[in-house]
């Protein structure tokens, strides 16, 4: 079973930066926003949100040269992003501030998390450099059954008090294409923004669960304690196989869409 391991005491969720399962599915969208960016040869790359560092090892070898700087809000995930080499810091995507040397930004599925991070776009794409890029994903599934059913469950008259100062992202916590082309349009940038609706084969019993453990639940497992967390998920559980029955074969498909911009600041 995937999910958030606990600290010695038992009390709370740690999470596991090894939680996540399907990686190449995971890691798709990343490598699809980046083979948008026509960066030659950026003085710095910054990676926000870069989780266990996995993806901003392919930033550095990609662009060589470049100062590398990464951060992320968990610790355990900076942790792990140090053990594999990268230099990671531990701090909040809404703390950044562009170094005047930032020829590149990539913000791979974090955006989400930050209600305001429309704020954070317009105010902080200026300070960067002439010419620099900004590359950015989010999911755009915060509509699907999945979501839904986590949003209703903590919701439920049985989890609403312990979960009242949890952020669950709703449909509204994203735009669509033309919402983020206009955002950097407005602010002098070339855009190119797209979506993609990825059709995922999961396998194994319960794959959704296993899928939103590692992303969509991490706010409600560090939120709970061990057997609260266990009974969650019980509870989950079906109403997900509802929604997304196993073929015969034992697959399961799991439609996501995601939203992608890439900005491009004039010379």
């Amino acid at each position: 079973m995937n999910h958030p391991d606990r600290d010695p005491e038992g009390t709370r969720a740690v999470w596991d930066p090894h939680a996540y399962t399907h990686r190449d599915l995971r890691e798709r969208p990343f490598h699809d926003l980046l083979a948008r960016v026509g960066a030659d040869n950026p003085r710095r790359v910054v990676d926000l949100g870069c989780g266990p560092g996995t993806l901003t090892a392919w930033l550095a070898r990609r662009w060589p040269h470049a100062t590398l700087e990464a951060r992320d809000s968990s610790p355990e995930m900076v942790a792990a992003a140090r053990d594999a080499g990268v230099p990671a810091v531990h701090a909040d995507v809404t703390g950044w501030y562009p170094a005047p040397d930032t020829d590149l930004v990539v913000a791979n599925a974090v955006l989400h998390w930050a209600p305001e991070h429309r704020e954070l776009l317009r105010d902080r794409v200026p300070r960067l450099p002439a010419g620099a890029w900004l590359a950015m994903q989010v999911p755009g599934n915060f509509d699907a059954p999945s979501h839904r059913a986590i949003r209703e469950l903590a919701a439920s008259p049985a989890w609403a008090e312990t979960l009242s100062g949890v952020h669950l992202p709703g449909p509204d916590a994203v735009d669509d294409p033309a919402g983020y082309a206009d955002l950097f349009a407005d602010l002098g940038c070339a855009v190119d923004a797209w979506e993609t609706t990825y059709l995922h084969p999961l396998t194994g019993d319960d794959a959704v669960l296993e899928w939103v453990t590692g992303t969509a639940l991490r706010p409600v497992a560090a939120a709970l304690g061990p057997r609260e967390w266990h009974e969650f998920r019980a509870q989950l559980a079906p109403e997900l196989r509802r929604a997304y029955p196993p073929r015969a074969d034992g697959v399961t498909w799991f439609p996501f869409r995601r939203i992608f911009a890439v900005a491009h600041l004039p010379h």
